[in-house]
């Protein structure tokens, strides 16, 4: 028997009592997850983290071993969960790849539980690429990518399944570990767009805060954007980098296509975000990047 058949929502009364969450999953508990597990750990919660491997040990993340695509791992998780946020990464680029992770993996987890409220972590990549037009939630999703259409189909299982559902569709993430921009500047391996590039991104923190905030709330709407406040052209961002640096300014690319990102060139917007009440860490690149900048200064290990 499966133990969604058995679980039901019985432990959940306690979080409503408390007012707070109690006892949640993070279903691929990677880079972002980890750093969401603390928080919430941190808040007094009950949290179980999902992996494919052992991985790092993370104080106050239980840690549970199980393959989201092999349906038979899944059938003694611990439930019942308050919450489940799925955030698995796909383990390579392929279409097969993307399916087996976000569709068949999330389809495999909703049959072994039913949380009363279930995260999916998306991303920006199922826009497509909008030639720099601003973008919101009720933007039409015209993903030009099979990484976009494949999120978009999962996207619809987490919004139309058993559990009331809440997709974030993330910008680039970055944060310590993850400043490989950094590193190519000052390396002088960075070369600027030759016509202006809008990227979007959210620093690790704000994506865990965030996803923390939306698990708060009493009733979050279906979709949100997880970017930060100033969607900014690439050259920019690359050359307030080298200033910071203080290196020269990397060279414009010698053609319009020469360091094209897959997701395209779009400002997306995180007014809903905002109007639901979640306060940035890190408002723009300025703060984020900064930050690293000055932890790479000091010797920090990433």
């Amino acid at each position: 028997m499966r133990c969604t058949k058995t679980w039901g929502w019985a432990k959940s009364e306690a979080a409503d009592r408390a007012g707070r969450i109690v006892r949640v999953l993070i279903a691929g508990c990677g880079y972002v997850g980890r750093a969401l597990g603390a928080r919430l750990a941190g808040q007094g919660a009950e949290v179980w983290g999902l992996r494919r491997g052992a991985g790092e040990t993370i104080p106050g993340i239980r840690p549970i071993v199980a393959d989201l695509t092999d349906r038979a791992t899944l059938e003694h998780l611990p439930g019942p969960f308050d919450h489940v946020v799925y955030a698995a990464s796909a383990g390579g680029s392929t279409p097969e790849a993307y399916e087996a992770a976000y569709v068949r993996g999330l389809g495999n987890l909703l049959e072994a539980v039913t949380p009363r409220r279930l995260i999916f972590v998306s991303s920006t990549a199922v826009y497509g690429d909008r030639h720099g037009a601003w973008t919101d939630e009720e933007s039409a999703a015209e993903p030009d990518h099979f990484s976009g259409r494949i999120l978009l189909e999962a996207e619809r299982l987490a919004l139309g399944g058993p559990a009331p559902g809440v997709v974030l569709r993330l910008g680039g993430i970055y944060g310590p570990g993850r400043e490989r921009l950094i590193r190519e500047v000052a390396a002088g391996r960075a070369t600027r767009p030759a016509e202006p590039l809008f990227t979007n991104r959210i620093h690790r923190d704000d994506a865990a805060g965030a996803i923390a905030h939306l698990l708060a709330l009493d009733r979050p709407a279906s979709v949100y954007l997880g970017v930060d406040s100033e969607p900014a052209d690439l050259g920019v961002v690359i050359s307030w980098i080298a200033a910071r640096l203080r290196v020269a300014e990397p060279a414009v690319a010698s053609s319009p296509a020469a360091g094209r990102l897959s997701r395209g060139s779009k400002r997306c917007s995180n007014a809903r975000l905002l109007g639901a009440g979640y306060a940035f860490q890190h408002p723009t690149f300025r703060e984020g990047y900064g930050e690293l900048i000055e932890r790479i200064a000091r010797g920090g290990v990433s």
